[in-house]
């Protein structure tokens, strides 16, 4: 049962095309000012939900509020208070992107003048003061992207739907984007991101919910879910690579199991708890053997992710 102050909840949402069963169930909910993860394979369904809480999708079951108000009862005033940033921009190529926000200002009913002011505003907060009298056509894709999430915030969201906003971004850009998402949640704007690239969520988000087929498999905080799959990992390199055999047979000979070996030429092997890690590194010394690396940790949200789902994110699709 929904109950609270919250920014979205949905329990048990149900959509189907047709005889396919696209969203199963699915509950999730976040407060204000919380970043929350939805994360999944292509085609788990996080499209569609987004897509149901932005008003854009008629559920066919279940209780679904955004910012207090049922999506099926009042879906214009649901629009109202929020704003959605698709896989692909959505500005004006042939505008400068100072007139995109202030038509998009004029269209939700502000005068000129706050236009105006409401687009200098955001042309400032995104960076874009230099390039605002320019045609949007003459844009990088990072300022594009810039352009569109401060289109989204003209109106000024309680709740945002970030759908994959980092495509095709380069690792700079992502970085600028994600400071602008921590902005929004400081703000207390409350935030739900799909994502494939799984640093992403694990940078930003709060708590993570995972889906699959439809179906919730997994909820928590990102520390939480990488408990939940359980275990450490140790990764080593050697100073001397001449010295990674030996330390393959310490690793091996502690742990219990022979240690993998990366492209990089690193020892990984995933052990119970922090006694092989004490261990491994007293023989390490012992032996005399210096490391350049030497890490312990607990799984990185990737794992916890083919742990799940058993699908491998883009990121580590691309590391293949």
């Amino acid at each position: 049962m929904i109950v609270g102050d919250l920014g979205f909840e949905v329990d048990g949402l149900i959509k189907r095309f047709g005889r396919t069963t696209a969203v199963d169930g699915v509950s999730l909910a976040a407060p204000h000012g919380q970043v929350l993860g939805l994360l999944g394979p292509n085609g788990a369904g996080k499209t569609t939900v987004i897509r149901v809480l932005a008003t854009l999708l008629h559920p066919d079951a279940g209780q679904v509020r955004v910012a207090g108000i049922d999506v099926r009862q009042d879906p214009a005033r649901v629009r109202r208070r929020i704003a959605l940033s698709g896989q692909h921009t959505s500005v004006d190529d042939e505008l400068s992107g100072r007139s995109n926000l202030v038509m998009i200002g004029r269209l939700l009913d502000l005068g000129r003048p706050d236009a105006r002011r409401r687009a200098g505003e955001l042309l400032s907060r995104f960076g874009l003061d230099d390039a605002a009298d320019r045609p949007v056509a003459t844009y990088s894709g990072g300022m594009r992207r810039r352009l569109d999430l401060a289109a989204s915030l003209v109106g000024r969201p309680e709740v945002v739907f970030l759908d994959e906003p980092s495509v095709g971004l380069d690792p700079g850009k992502r970085d600028e984007l994600w400071q602008m998402i921590r902005g929004l949640a400081q703000d207390g704007v409350t935030v739900l991101l799909t994502t494939q690239y799984l640093e992403e969520a694990d940078a930003l988000a709060d708590a993570i919910t995972v889906i699959n087929h439809g179906r919730v498999i997994a909820s928590g905080t990102p520390a939480d879910l990488k408990r939940e799959v359980g275990g450490h990992t140790i990764v080593l390199r050697p100073s001397d690579l001449s010295d990674l055999d030996p330390a393959a047979a310490i690793v091996a000979r502690v742990a219990g199991r022979e240690p993998d070996r990366s492209r990089r030429q690193e020892l990984i092997v995933p052990v119970a708890g922090d006694a092989e890690f004490f261990e491994i590194t007293a023989q390490l010394r012992g032996h005399g053997i210096d490391v350049s690396e030497l890490a312990f940790r607990l799984p990185s949200l990737d794992e916890v992710f083919l742990s799940l789902t058993g699908a491998p994110t883009a990121d580590a699709k691309d590391a293949v």
